[in-house]
């Protein structure tokens, strides 16, 4: 371990990167404690006691306590996120956005560009939802959550909200371009890993006072480093299609004759399903957790974690954006084309189109079995944990994205290791699974 931390500190570039990677997630938890004027934090904080197994602890834990505190990212980065799944889905379905997708470089910043205005304008009608919904909040003695409201507090509370999502928008994408990983996975990372502490302390203090279980506990455990084990063994897991290259001669030279390997993985996506099949439920849920009205609360009684209609709508989102974000990212037809112009041949399979139709059909099961594999693994957890009446926000969810993002970013610390010559980075472990 303290070999690799050396071959790390040794690459000036990486370690810059790192270091970067670590200043902006420190002014992001910084600003997750700035507080929005005009708020009671005291009372909202009683409001929120014993939020941890609904919708409203879900979203608490991914804004790493912002929301729960109401501070200035209380948002998060949820907006940004529907944003860009608005975007990608008129990539598919809008063609002026799709020539503007293939137009390279140009094309990719006009739909970056886009995306924010998406982001800005998604703030503000969450930001006024909340603001809304403040006023109508109240302790338990009665008191108003929000002491003087009024057409003030929503301007102010929704121009606070909207610039600290702007900012995180900004600070995600200054760590992808300068940092090291994912700048917006990373954020979603640290709100989850942020909360890690006080849910250990809240569990041995739940132990010491008998309101769990040491069974209960040992079996949470177990569930935790199965889920754990599950997800690395899946993330790493991949189908190899040969490719064989025939030979040519130029000149008095041989070429080709050589076999390869295309890395098809289980889970082309990521943990890209969940995160955003969470920000579309998250989105109306959460607004009407913040309406006083009968039948809008006896909705959102049903929009919680542990209920069957939640896991059902979360089940069919998380299928839905697996082979959406792999039909996105890997196009078997170019794939196809360009294996062709190498002179490469799947054996068995005509090149071309035939070539294109096989690897269709071989990652629409491989993506079928990956987002099961998903969507289990954000499920059971949650279930188990409501059925066993735990006040535990570690949910599956929460385990997928932060071994699938903390997987992401080693590999890439090791790609730039090894482009570098520095082989050996974390020895008996290899990502070179998730490189593919």
């Amino acid at each position: 371990m303290f070999s690799s931390i050396q071959s790390i500190l040794a690459i000036p570039e990486l370690r810059r990167r790192i270091l970067f990677t670590l200043g902006m997630l420190a002014v992001y938890r910084i600003g997750c404690h700035v507080p929005t004027p005009g708020v009671d934090s005291q009372v909202l904080a009683s409001f929120f006691e014993g939020t941890e197994g609904t919708l409203l602890g879900l979203v608490s834990a991914f804004t790493g306590g912002a929301l729960e505190r109401m501070t200035v990212f209380a948002l998060g980065i949820m907006p940004y996120i529907s944003a860009s799944i608005i975007l990608q889905l008129l990539t598919v379905v809008f063609e002026p956005v799709e020539r503007l997708a293939k137009e390279g470089e140009q094309g990719r910043k006009t739909i970056t560009k886009w995306t924010r205005y998406g982001t800005i304008i998604l703030s503000v009608i969450q930001g006024t939802g909340i603001a809304v919904g403040l006023q109508t909040m109240t302790g338990p003695g009665g008191q108003g959550v929000v002491p003087n409201p009024g057409m003030g507090f929503i301007l102010l509370t929704v121009v606070t909200l909207t610039a600290g999502t702007a900012f995180i928008m900004w600070l995600g994408e200054q760590i992808t371009e300068r940092g090291i990983g994912n700048g917006i996975s990373l954020i979603i990372f640290a709100g989850i890993v942020a909360n890690m502490p006080a849910a250990i302390v809240n569990s041995i203090r739940l132990l010491r006072t008998s309101a769990i279980s040491p069974l209960v506990m040992l079996l949470l455990l177990v569930v935790m480093v199965a889920v754990i084990w599950a997800i690395i063994f899946m993330e790493r897991g991949q189908r190899r299609v040969p490719i064989h290259y025939a030979k040519r001669v130029v000149g008095m030279r041989n070429y080709g004759g050589q076999s390869s390997h295309l890395p098809l993985k289980i889970n082309m996506s990521g943990v890209i399903p969940p995160i955003f099949a969470s920000s579309i439920i998250m989105f109306p849920a959460t607004v009407a957790n913040l309406v006083d009205v009968p039948w809008v609360q006896s909705l959102a009684s049903m929009m919680t974690p542990s209920h069957w209609l939640y896991n059902v709508f979360f089940v069919a989102f998380i299928v839905f954006f697996c082979y959406f974000y792999t039909a996105v990212t890997f196009n078997p037809i170019d794939v196809a084309d360009n294996v062709k112009k190498q002179g490469g041949y799947i054996p068995g399979i005509r090149p071309g189109k035939a070539t294109a139709e096989y690897l269709d059909t071989t990652l629409s099961r491989l993506t079928f079995a990956g987002a099961i594999y998903v969507s289990l693994v954000c499920v059971l957890p949650t279930l188990l944990i409501g059925q066993l009446n735990v006040p535990f926000y570690f949910g599956g969810t929460s385990l997928l994205i932060v071994v699938g993002v903390g997987l992401d970013t080693a590999a890439q610390i090791e790609a730039h290791l090894i482009s570098r010559s520095y082989e050996g980075f974390m020895k008996g472990v290899t990502l070179k699974g998730r490189q593919g």
